[in-house]
């Protein structure tokens, strides 16, 4: 039985990979700051207390996850914060980067002794971090943190890659979720869906590829 790790899965994209997965077999460890009713009714392995820009809580997950074999980590943990030139709040771009960027490196240099020949890496970001994407501006924290991750996402792949590791970068689309106000054009339930369809194809031939959740490849 496939041990999968998510991070954020109290809500949202995360709750729904956390519900699908689990309903298809997999032994699910849902790490996160405060849990849900949704997540507790879902009877899977629940960690709270887990900040991802903490290193004390990214070692004692890594001392409880010890012993055991991840083989699926999906970093799906982050924030949005609405930063325009005109508002410019250089504490909200430093914790989007301490979260969206930072955050999913640390837990993964944490749990690299659980991964092995054959785990999977998946990163969540998102189109918003593609440079030849950017058309319309703004967004300065959540861009400039999801490219970040992005090249975070490609070191990773070239790197873990003798070790049998491989990563995907994966963008969820624009997902009906409260991160989004409630906007967007696909349900969480539709974007995990797709997302898990993603990280079952991933393998050393495609690792270090940036996709979108219907399958296509994203441009940096």
């Amino acid at each position: 039985m496939a041990i999968t790790v998510i991070t954020g899965a109290n809500r949202g994209i995360g709750l729904e990979l956390a519900r699908q997965l689990h309903e298809r077999g997999d032994t699910v460890v849902a790490l996160v700051r405060k849990s849900s009713a949704e997540l507790d009714a879902l009877g899977v392995r629940v960690r709270q207390g887990v900040d991802v820009t903490s290193d004390d809580d990214a070692r004692e997950v890594a001392s409880e996850l010890s012993g055991e074999t991840i083989d699926r980590l999906i970093l799906n943990a982050g924030i949005l914060g609405q930063v325009s030139l005109d508002n410019l709040n250089f504490d909200d771009i430093r914790r989007q980067f301490e979260v969206n960027s930072l955050g999913p490196l640390r837990m993964t240099s944490a749990l690299l002794r659980s991964l092995d020949k054959g785990s999977k890496i998946a990163l969540i970001t998102s189109r918003m971090g593609s440079l030849a994407d950017n058309t319309s501006g703004s967004h300065y924290g959540y861009r400039m943190s999801k490219a970040a991750l992005n090249m975070a996402g490609v070191s990773l792949s070239v790197d873990l890659r003798s070790r049998g590791i491989s990563v995907c970068i994966l963008h969820p689309g624009w997902v009906r979720t409260e991160m989004t106000g409630g906007t967007g054009n696909i349900t969480a339930a539709q974007s995990a869906s797709g997302l898990i369809g993603c990280i079952d194809r991933l393998d050393l031939e495609t690792s270090g590829t940036f996709w979108h959740t219907d399958g296509s490849t994203l441009p940096w």
